[in-house]
């Protein structure tokens, strides 16, 4: 039996999607092959042992998080032949605890310290997008002192954090007013800020896997919003059950969506798994909003509903993600 250290929580914004992740991890993990156990990082950063039938859940519009009551644990105490870090954002999404994980040679899952590194950063990611062919949307970084215009992009336009997740600091701007606000906000959850024009498109997404040594993608979805959220931003993603994936996407080019998808989880060096968001526009252009190396992973989530259609089942994903990282 495989012992399996699931982590979740952690010192980002996206602490308790990352709880609710891997509550959906341990009831579908295969326990004929695994044994599973949870640890939980605090949002102040202290690593606590958790009961494997804890329930990360919303309920009433409450999202959940890790006690900060719960007992200690050591890093060296983690009894695992593997850990799989359900991690989002900063100092779990972003090569920080992949680095750890390095140093303590214990084998996890998921991306490793480059990648997950480049990915977290919106800007860097885009220019190595842009050096192996795939389209991306024209867009500028600011950093604390810069003029804050739209530097020709013209409105509407979209300002984010460079290294955020779940679209939380994101903003649509659709008038030159508002612009100054959306990026002193952005600038709570970074200091690097991207403003990019805004893409008048599909969102359709792909979910990338890697397993028994091959790069497989998933066939693509298209997420459709409830027209009263302007985009895909926090609240439409976890809180208000607006958000309804179509999958498989009514797409002719969906071949080429899924070649660019594989395309960008190469170029940046992934391995595991990935979610590649695109916008497909009304002339069936392909363009990259962004990869995002450890997805939303409860079973609601777009990657296992991607993989769903797509033949795996959410057990069969997890296990090939296990057997994946054993193997690297």
């Amino acid at each position: 039996m495989i012992n399996v250290a699931i982590i979740c929580g952690g010192r980002s914004s996206e602490h308790e999607i990352s709880c609710i992740s891997a509550s959906g991890v341990i009831s579908a993990i295969d326990r004929s092959k695994y044994n599973p156990s949870l640890i939980g990082i605090t949002k102040s950063g202290k690593w606590v042992s958790l009961p494997t039938d804890t329930k990360f859940e919303i309920s009433n519009g409450n999202l959940p998080e890790v006690p900060e009551s719960a007992p200690a644990i050591a890093i060296d105490q983690i009894n695992a032949d593997i850990v799989f870090p359900i991690l989002h954002g900063p100092y779990g999404e972003d090569g920080t605890i992949q680095g750890l994980f390095e140093m303590l040679d214990i084998p996890y899952v998921g991306n490793g310290v480059l990648a997950s590194a480049v990915a977290m950063d919106k800007h860097f990611a885009k220019q190595i997008f842009i050096a192996h062919g795939i389209s991306v949307a024209p867009g500028v970084v600011l950093r604390p002192g810069d003029d804050v215009k739209d530097h020709g992009l013209g409105y509407p336009l979209f300002v984010k954090p460079a290294r955020g997740g779940s679209s939380r600091g994101t903003h649509k701007v659709k008038r030159a007013e508002d612009l100054a606000a959306a990026v002193a906000d952005a600038f709570k959850y970074d200091n690097k800020v991207m403003i990019e024009k805004a893409i008048v498109g599909r969102e359709v997404e792909c979910a990338v896997l890697e397993k028994d040594g091959k790069v497989q993608c998933s066939a693509p979805g298209e997420i459709q919003i409830d027209p009263k959220f302007e985009f895909y931003d926090f609240e439409a993603k976890y809180l208000d059950d607006a958000t309804t994936v179509i999958a498989p996407a009514n797409v002719t080019r969906s071949t080429d969506l899924q070649d660019a998808a594989i395309e960008a989880f190469i170029s940046l060096g992934c391995s595991g798994l990935a979610r590649v968001d695109f916008f497909y526009t009304e002339d069936d252009k392909i363009i990259i909003n962004e990869l995002n190396t450890m997805p939303g992973f409860t079973p609601k989530s777009v990657f296992p509903k991607l993989w769903g259609v797509s033949g795996l089942s959410y057990t069969e994903i997890i296990s090939a993600l296990i057997e994946t990282a054993l193997k690297r």
